[in-house]
């Protein structure tokens, strides 16, 4: 003890845990190996392979005329089933009695009234400063649900004026408004006002995902990094191409795509980047995204939808950021033979 009565205190240097101090009953647990971890990032003596692309945060519509027409597409069609809502629903508590809740109220709605009802929630957001097309607006809503509305079973039109439903009947509807508009101005992306484009040359990160070796001929970026087998099916596709002069997966470069469903503007990122000779002898490659396609969901559907009818018209009207196109690829076993299928048709069949 020392001159204070207390003990001379006892130091030791002790580098990681190799005994416990504390006893404990529990059994201690194997620790699993890590999984390795792989850079991806650019390649400096890839640079003649690198991919830039716009940063798109929105569109701008220009519905010139006071004339207004649709070209309703496949992408304008939508389905009511009870799947999403149930028609009717049993509520039981701990005690007492249960209660079926039903939505009568929206079955009793008449067509004219749910027509007039959309019509109204497209006029105040998508054409607030033009009341007076509401008529016309009225007249394709209708047009919409006689020729694109499809109702299963149990269901019927008053559905529609759910929140989520009336939403995506609203941006079904307005695609189809605008994608008559005549002249190719009709819509105009909007660019990001801090940087306008991004670039592979960026692309810097570590993963412990599944990895691909690139070519390095063809694409910027060291590994495709794979969610699923699919984007490594698709990457060696690309590979073997001869019209694919370079491409890159989407990840890491901030490739986005702005969309809307249910009222929410949400962000969407496609798999592929591909920059692509479709022997047009311009001198100038198609740019061609590419989404590899699972299951049909109803914000996949939004998705595929906004690229098609804005992202790639609304880019390629601003005539400064080369050419542009969208292909949805439903099998990548067959990526091959369905981008040269979109390659041989018309140009508006990309898009």
């Amino acid at each position: 003890m020392n001159d204070e009565g207390f003990f001379e205190p006892e130091y030791a240097e002790v580098y990681g845990v190799p005994f416990s101090f504390i006893p404990s009953a529990a059994t201690a647990k194997d620790l699993k190996p890590s999984k390795p971890i792989t850079r991806v990032r650019a390649l400096e003596e890839r640079a003649e392979a690198e991919i830039g692309f716009p940063r798109v945060v929105g569109y701008r519509h220009e519905l010139a005329g006071e004339r207004l027409s649709h070209a309703f597409s496949e992408d304008s069609n939508l389905a009511l089933s009870t799947r999403e809502v149930p028609a009717e629903t049993e509520i039981k508590g701990v005690v007492g009695a249960s209660e079926t809740h039903t939505l009568d109220r929206l079955r009793a709605k008449r067509e004219q009234e749910v027509a007039f009802e959309i019509a109204r929630h497209l006029v105040a957001r998508h054409l607030p400063d033009r009341p007076w097309l509401f008529p016309q607006v009225a007249r394709i809503v209708k047009s919409w649900m006689a020729e694109c509305l499809t109702l299963k079973d149990h269901v019927f039109p008053g559905l529609l004026l759910l929140h989520q439903y009336a939403d995506d009947a609203v941006d079904r509807i307005y695609r189809a408004i605008v994608a008559a508009e005549p002249g190719e101005q009709a819509i105009l992306a909007v660019l990001a006002s801090y940087d306008e484009t991004g670039s592979t040359r960026y692309v810097d990160f570590d993963t412990t995902k599944p990895v691909m070796s690139t070519d390095p001929e063809r694409c910027h970026v060291s590994h495709v990094v794979a969610d699923s087998n699919w984007e490594h099916k698709l990457a060696r596709s690309l590979e073997t191409m001869p019209e694919v002069i370079a491409y890159a997966k989407n990840q890491g470069l901030g490739f986005t795509i702005p969309y809307t469903i249910d009222g929410e503007e949400r962000s969407y990122v496609p798999d592929f980047v591909a920059r692509i000779d479709d022997g047009r002898g311009t001198g100038d490659p198609l740019n061609l995204v590419i989404e590899v396609s699972g299951a049909q969901r109803r914000d996949k559907d939004a998705k595929v939808a906004t690229a098609r009818a804005l992202w790639v018209p609304g880019v390629e009207n601003l005539r400064s950021q080369g050419r542009w196109a969208f292909l949805e690829c439903r099998d990548p076993w067959t990526a091959e033979t369905e981008i040269r299928a979109a390659l041989g048709a018309p140009a508006e069949a990309l898009a």
